[in-house]
Order: structure tokens, then C-alpha cells, then sequence
């Protein structure tokens, strides 16, 4: 299975549920109506419980090779299923590890592949749970869970029949006579043993897989704590504190007070999808304030769901485990087998760029503070007056208006953009399964098949949840219920794309913003990912953290592409295109506020670089997120994207613990290869430039060292100047 060799950063990833003062402002907090339950609290007789568990273990019936049973599913089963689940998975891998018979990488290696089929269903019915639909129900089971799922991993990480096993095949003379995929496969499982405590004995190993159980409880108490602080603070308005907010905001806000029962006012929820464009347009200074500190210090209010002590905790553990296994801190044991290989690398990178980003901060502040002084009357920029006046200085100096952009982005007028890209590149076209032989888990949830538009192949389904509400984790994200394989039998994709718009009321289309119009390219660009797969072996679809980004953040560029603007950006009203002159501030202004942007991002990912190659020992977070920001010469105006107690990257996972400079490493990929399209015959469109992306960064997945399909792909290493060229930020050379 997948998940078999399964490691900490892994497991806590899919036990997260990642993730203000308000009132009419006289009121202080007004605490969110509770999310409705997945159940109740009635207790469930043996029989419901009996059938509840044997659908969460059942294979997946329906069309499309099987589906998911979201519509029938039920907590009441959870724990009795995934501790049968369990107990199958290790019968399974004992069965491999007391085999009489000589290691070889069909009796070990395969059929490693095949194990852990029930936990696999299991945990798609749980991410959804955890992360589009939690509930206090749901997260009680989770905590509870969590330190015995880590057991369970560390009990198959840690055995040691088992792993000489694995040892036996990686060393052995019949690795020279396997493919080089399956020559992959027995590098990636070694690996994946070696680097999460098989190596270690007697007392260390216990503490690791000890160690790993307390990690589990505590990333998944963080990501809790943050959702909280996100479902607690909603700021009721009334229409007198409208100010400067656009048709669109105020009609979402008046949705979202009405779903929480204050119909008549106005809430500005506790999340980037409301906080941001609040922002942005709100003329009300105070409020802006109030919003901006709700959301900021998310997990810092000092109360029960505070994450400071939390965060010192799980750094000493992380530091005290890759310690038992000889690095000298957590950063390097983590980038040892990323494309970066140190926190050196990374930090170098980052550290090339930072001084440009900063410089561009003080000019944009400059700009910001002319404008405000004349009319406001105001003597300094704070944080939660950048975006306002940035967005003033747009329109004063490309006379662009974010809002009048907006009336050109519908949504679903982006999805089929987006659609058209995929036709172009990949040749997929999708069909939208409306007779409900597709369950789904939430009405706002719409499916689409996937076929190959030539041979009409089956490909796949893609799940579509674009809509905020409560319970579901911030952000945006993409992710897969099954992903492909052929070693028996082919399986083909069940790929899943998730946002937090604001949904637009009496039928209203919902209109987003240029960045979150480049997201949801982005989080597309994750599910092309999983859909072009052509890998043999369900490992060979993960992925290494600081080039899994690139291929996604590659797609944002289609989206300024003249095709997509001429036919997919209509007036919401009107239908009328974009008129020629809008598009030209558009790219015009395309790396405008990038000293925002970047050193937001920057930021994050610096601090979390530190806070992983120091010993943490007594370590304030707080203290060192403000020391770490003021050596870095943190502009004032900006604080990091996420802060520490709010950075669920980070800390209610390893997914992205010390490698959250990952995205800017895929970044300098991006830019280089948007290059590669951008000067063929084509463009953006190109056929050849288009069936090589495909072939070689695409449908591999991790099939293949990233550097070397990289270099498959563009005949050379990516050039670092092509990030700083995208970002508008000076190179010093072109040699």
C-alpha cells in the first residue's frame, strides 16, 4: 500500500484538520454557531455500529471502477473500522516479513504495494472528515486516534524481519536486471524505512516510535486549536460599517450572517477568503484592525486553544528524534532527499532573493504612504492598511481596479478555462456527471469524468468543492481518493480540487480575485498532475515536496494567456470580454505589490528554516519568530503569511515542516519552464513544448529523480535569473 512505510510527516498529514473580534463593533467576540454533526451523540446500537464499519471497510462499488460511498458513510463505525483496518494491514505485512522464502522484489517490494487496500479507503472518507466537513464528533475520534495510528506505523517502520528484507533486495545482484521505475520503487521503500528509525534498537527505537505518537497528538491538537480561532471570531456588521466594500463583498456578507442566524447584518468570518478582500476596500480603519489582529493571532490569544506551547514542544521532539538517527537537526534530515539536499541550499535561495523583495517593500510603502497622507491624513502604513492602499496605488498608477477585474472572473466561467487549458495540453475533455450515480459528500460538491478527448479513454473523475462553510479547514487544496496504477490491473484517478469561496447569493454567479483566480489554476494544476500519472506502483505517486509545487504553479501562467482572456473573462452582466484596454493594465501591473507577495512568503519560509536548525530547547516561539523577522530586517508594514501559531504547514504536519521554501525552489522550475513555452512557435500552446511537459514532468510523477526529469524536459538545469525576471525584481546578469 501507499501509506505501508508510511512516516510521521505522512501520517500527521492525514491526521490534520488544518486549518476575531467583532460584533457591531460594541461587542466584543461572538462565538460561531457550532458546525452541524456528522452524527449525533445518541449512542449507536452493535448493529448500526456492525453495518457503519463494514461500509467504511467495503471496496467502493458503483461506476468508474468503484466510488466512494460519501453519501452513506458515517462516523458511528470510524474506530472500529480503522482498528480492523489496522489489524488487517499488520497480518499483511507480517505475511511478507515471514516469508521462508529468498527476499526478492516481487515477494517483498510488490507485494508491499498491495497491503493496506482497506486503510487506504478508510483515510479518504477520513481527509474528508478532518479537512471539508469536521465536526466536534469527528474531531474527538481524531484526537483519540491519533497517537494509535502512529503506533500502528511504527509498528510496520520498525520491523525488523520485515526491513532486512527490504535491505536484502536493495543490496542484492537483481536490482541491475529491474527497470529503472522498479529500480525507484526499491530506492524510495528502502528510504522510507531507513530514514524513519528501522535502523535504530532497544531503547531508541522505542523512543522514536514513542516520540512519533506524542507528535501525532500534538499536530493534530494545533491544527484543532487553529480551526477553532477560525469558526469563533465573526464580525457582525451593520450597514453603516459598509464602507468602501463592493457589491460582492457585502452580498457574501450577508450570506455568511445570515447562515450564522444574524440575518439583517453582516459577518466577516475569521477566514483568508473574508479577511482578505475586507482589507482590501474596507474604508473603516478600526475595523480593518480588528479584523487583521483576528486573523493574525489565530492560536495567540492566549486561551485554551492556544499553539505557543505546543509549538516548543513539537520542535523539541522533532529535534530529540532526528537526533536518534545521527543529523544534527531536523532541516537537514528532512532536505537530505529533496532537490534542495540542505537547509544550506534553501536558505541560500531565499536569502538571494529576500534583499530585492524588501528593497521593492520600501518603495511600494513609499507609494502607499503619499497617497494616504493626502487623503487620510495618516503618518505611517500599519498591516492592516497595506492592502488598502495598495490597492489605491494600483488604480493611481495603472488606474486598475481590482474590483472592476473581478466582474470579468467568475468562477465557473474559470473552471471552464481551466478545462480548456487541460484540452489543449493533455488532450482531456470533461464531462460533468449530473445523474447521481456519484456520490458526494455536500451539495456544493459537482463531478466531472475525464476522457482522453482522441481514443476517448476513460481517465478519471475530478471532485469539485469550491465553497467555504463551516467546518472546512481554510485555503485551498487538492487531493486524490485513488490514484493510478497498472501492476494489477489499471486504476484509474479519483482526483478531488477544494477551495474556500465565498458563494454568491440569489443565484448570483461568485466572482473571485486575480490571485485567487492563479489559485484555482494552481490547485488544477495539482489534480492534471494526478490525472496524467502513468506510473506502475501506487508509491511512485507521491512526491518530493520542493518540486511536487512546480507543476501547479506552472499552470497559473495559462491563465493571463490571450485564449483564456478573449473567451473565458466575461462581464458577469453583461457577457461582453474583457475590453483589450483592461487586459493591457492587467500585464501591465503583473508584478505589481510583488515586495508584498514575496516577502510575506519569504518570511514563512525563513522562520520555518530557523526554527528547524537550531536546538529548541526552552524555545519561545513568539520571541523567536520577532528575533528571527527583526535580523532579517522584516519590513514593519508585513508579518509572515503564517504566523507560527497559525502555520499549519509547519506544525499540524511534517508536510511542509522545514520545506515550506519549497514552493519558491518549484518556483525557479516554473519561471524557467514558462519560459520554455513562452518562447516556442506556439507559446503557451505549443505542441511539442506541450507533449514534452507531459511526458516527462507529468505523467512520471516520482517515478523518476526530479532533477533528471527536469533536465529530460529542458535539456539543461533550471536558470534561477528566470524567478527574479518573473517577479520583476532586477539579475544582475544574463551570463
Amino acid at each position: 500500500m501507499k501509506k505501508t512505510l508510511i512516516s510521521s510527516f505522512l501520517l500527521s498529514s492525514l491526521l490534520v484538520a488544518c486549518g476575531s473580534e467583532q460584533a457591531a463593533v460594541e461587542k466584543t467576540v461572538v462565538k460561531a454557531k457550532e458546525v452541524a454533526p456528522v452524527v449525533t451523540d445518541t449512542v449507536a446500537s452493535k448493529d448500526e455500529v456492525a453495518k457503519a464499519k463494514a461500509l467504511l471497510l467495503a471496496k467502493w462499488q458503483g461506476p468508474f471502477q468503484g466510488v466512494p460511498a460519501f453519501d452513506k458513510v458515517s462516523l458511528v463505525g470510524l474506530i472500529p473500522a480503522i482498528e480492523e483496518a489496522m489489524t488487517i494491514n499488520l497480518a499483511e505485512v507480517d505475511k511478507i516479513a515471514n516469508n521462508s522464502a529468498a527476499p526478492t522484489f516481487e515477494n517483498t517490494i510488490v507485494a508491499m504495494e498491495r497491503t493496506g487496500q482497506e486503510l487506504n479507503r478508510l483515510f479518504s472518507y477520513w481527509g474528508i472528515w478532518s479537512s471539508n466537513q469536521s465536526s466536534p464528533e469527528f474531531r474527538k475520534i481524531q484526537a483519540e486516534m491519533a497517537p494509535k495510528l502512529s503506533a500502528f506505523f511504527s509498528k510496520i517502520n520498525q520491523n525488523e524481519k520485515l526491513f532486512s528484507r527490504v535491505q536484502a533486495v536493495n543490496s542484492s545482484e537483481e536490482i541491475t536486471n529491474l527497470t529503472a521505475e522498479q529500480q525507484r520503487l526499491v530506492y524510495l521503500t528502502y528510504n522510507g524505512f531507513a530514514r524513519n528509525g528501522a535502523t535504530l534498537a532497544g531503547a531508541d527505537k522505542k523512543r522514536y516510535a514513542d516520540i512519533n505518537q506524542r507528535l501525532a497528538e500534538l499536530h493534530t491538537k494545533f491544527g484543532d486549536n487553529v480551526l477553532a480561532d477560525e469558526e469563533s471570531y465573526v464580525l457582525y456588521l451593520t450597514k453603516a460599517q459598509l464602507g468602501g466594500l463592493t457589491e460582492s463583498i457585502v452580498s457574501a456578507a450577508a450570506a455568511a450572517a445570515e447562515e450564522r442566524e444574524h440575518k439583517g447584518e453582516y459577518a466577516i468570518t475569521n477566514t483568508r477568503s473574508s479577511m482578505d478582500p475586507f482589507l482590501t476596500y474596507s474604508t473603516e480603519r478600526e475595523l480593518r484592525e480588528k479584523v487583521w489582529n483576528s486573523y493574525y493571532n489565530r492560536g495567540n490569544n492566549g486561551d485554551e486553544f492556544d499553539n505557543n506551547a505546543i509549538i516548543a514542544e513539537i520542535l523539541q521532539l522533532r529535534h530529540e528524534r532526528v537526533g536518534l538517527l545521527g543529523y544534527k537537526n531536523y532541516a537537514s534530515w528532512r532536505l537530505e532527499d529533496r532537490m534542495a539536499k540542505s537547509p544550506e541550499n534553501a536558505i541560500a535561495l531565499m536569502e538571494g532573493v529576500w534583499p530585492a523583495a524588501i528593497a521593492r517593500v520600501d518603495e511600494e510603502v513609499a507609494d502607499m504612504l503619499a497617497i494616504g497622507k493626502a487623503q487620510d491624513g495618516i503618518e505611517n502604513i500599519k498591516p492592516w492598511d497595506y492592502r488598502f492602499y495598495a490597492e489605491k496605488v494600483r488604480k493611481a498608477k495603472y488606474n486598475l481596479d481590482s474590483d472592476e477585474v473581478k466582474q470579468y472572473l467568475q468562477l465557473n466561467k474559470l473552471r471552464e478555462a481551466m478545462f480548456y487549458v487541460a484540452d489543449r495540453l493533455f488532450n482531456y475533455e470533461f464531462s460533468e456527471i449530473t445523474d447521481g450515480s456519484v456520490p458526494v459528500f455536500n451539495a456544493d460538491v459537482r463531478v466531472w469524468e475525464v476522457k482522453d478527448k482522441t481514443s476517448k479513454e476513460h481517465i478519471g473523475l475530478w471532485y469539485l468543492d469550491p465553497f467555504a462553510r463551516k467546518g472546512k479547514r481554510s485555503g485551498a487544496w487538492a487531493t486524490t481518493y485513488r490514484s493510478y496504477t497498472t501492476f494489477d490491473g489499471k486504476k484509474n484517478v479519483l482526483s478531488s480540487n477544494n477551495s474556500n469561496f465565498s458563494k454568491g447569493v440569489d443565484g448570483q454567479p461568485t466572482l473571485i480575485s486575480w490571485s485567487d483566480a492563479e489559485t484555482y489554476f494552481h490547485e488544477f494544476g495539482h489534480a492534471l498532475h494526478f490525472l496524467s500519472s502513468k506510473v506502475t506502483y501506487p508509491t511512485l505517486n507521491g512526491g518530493v515536496r520542493d518540486y511536487t509545487e512546480f507543476q501547479s504553479q506552472l499552470l497559473e501562467h495559462w491563465l493571463a494567456t490571450d485564449d483564456v482572456i478573449n473567451n473565458y473573462l466575461v462581464h458577469y452582466k453583461t457577457g461582453e470580454p474583457m475590453p483589450a484596454e483592461l487586459i493591457a493594465k492587467i500585464k501591465k501591473a503583473a508584478t505589481f505589490n510583488e515586495g508584498f507577495k514575496t516577502t510575506e512568503y519569504l518570511a514563512s519560509a525563513l522562520v520555518d528554516m530557523k526554527f528547524h536548525t537550531v536546538d529548541p530547547t526552552g524555545i519561545d516561539a513568539q520571541k523567536f519568530e520577532s528575533e528571527t523577522l527583526a535580523a532579517l530586517n522584516m519590513p514593519e508594514q508585513i508579518v509572515m503569511r503564517h504566523r507560527s501559531t497559525q502555520f499549519g504547514h509547519v506544525f499540524s504536519g511534517e508536510g511542509y515542516s522545514s520545506s515550506y521554501y519549497g514552493y519558491m525552489w518549484a518556483e525557479v522550475l516554473t519561471a524557467d519552464a514558462a519560459e520554455a513555452f513562452a518562447q516556442a512557435d506556439g507559446g503557451f500552446y505549443d505542441k511539442d513544448v506541450a507533449a514534452k511537459l507531459v511526458e516527462h514532468l507529468f505523467s512520471v510523477r516520482n517515478a523518476v529523480d526530479p532533477s533528471d526529469a527536469y533536465r529530460a524536459f529542458r535539456g539543461r538545469d533550471a536558470d534561477v535569473k528566470a524567478l527574479m525576471r518573473n517577479r520583476g525584481f532586477p539579475v544582475t546578469s544574463d551570463k
